[in-house]
């Protein structure tokens, strides 16, 4: 697998970090915490690729040797469903507090609530 695969997940990374950086918008904002959230998650998958790799289960009569070289790392996965799981628990968080915002102050708009008082 090439470098051009991890270029493309760093990509998508730069993408959600321009969207929390540069937009003012909440809605907006979640989105790109989103994406961040995503492009994190594929690149732990890739780290934990191996092209030809099998999963980690011993086959009877397997020397110990082979096994560590077909076997894929489940490590990441298991990581990348836990960061799932947080990723929901944060986002339905966030838009919660985006609703009770919008309902306070009435706008989406960071800058607008930053000026108001109350």
């Amino acid at each position: 697998m090439g470098v051009a695969i991890y270029l493309m997940a760093l990509a998508v990374l730069l993408v959600g970090l321009y969207a929390v950086v540069a937009k003012k918008n909440i809605i907006k904002i979640i989105l790109g915490l989103l994406i961040l959230d995503y492009a994190v998650n594929l690149l732990l998958v890739l780290v934990g690729y191996r092209t030809g790799g099998a999963a980690p289960i011993r086959a009877p009569g397997q020397s110990p040797a082979e096994f560590a070289a077909r076997s894929v790392d489940p490590l990441p996965q298991a990581m990348v469903l836990t960061s799932i799981v947080i990723g929901l628990g944060l986002t339905a968080l966030m838009v919660a507090l985006a609703v009770r915002l919008h309902e306070k102050y009435g706008t989406f708009d960071m800058s607008k609530i930053r000026r108001l008082k109350g």
